[in-house]
């Protein structure tokens, strides 16, 4: 584990960027669509019992489709806050994964690219 492992990595981190990009869309969308289906079964059973615990769900399920929505952000923000290697060979690599993961679309190959060209 040298300082070029994020660089030599891209292609894991690149991938890795996509399945928090999937989950990061899908989860929150699946989280809403259940709750408002309980919630619609309570309705139609006209049970107030019911509807009291399908709206608390659906709620708490909203909630968290939120906090699942802005995790990586608020990930992103605190290893940023850390950022202890500024100027740094470290850092050019971090940025690598950073990139990668983050932006995987775009922003991994180029990230990789410019490391390559910079040694």
């Amino acid at each position: 584990m040298g300082i070029n492992f994020c660089t030599n990595t891209a292609n894991i981190w690149q991938i890795v960027g996509y399945v928090l990009l999937i989950f990061k869309i899908v989860i929150p969308i699946l989280l809403i669509i259940f709750g408002i289906l309980d919630l619609g079964k309570a309705v139609i059973a006209s049970k107030e019992d019911e509807i009291k615990k399908a709206t608390g769900s659906l709620v708490r399920r909203a909630i968290a489709a939120v906090v699942i929505f802005l995790l990586p952000t608020i990930v992103s923000f605190l290893i940023g806050i850390v950022g202890g290697f500024k100027g740094t060979e470290a850092e050019k690599d971090y940025n690598v994964c950073r990139k990668c993961i983050t932006n995987p679309n775009t922003g991994c190959p180029d990230a990789s690219r410019i490391w390559n060209a910079e040694k």
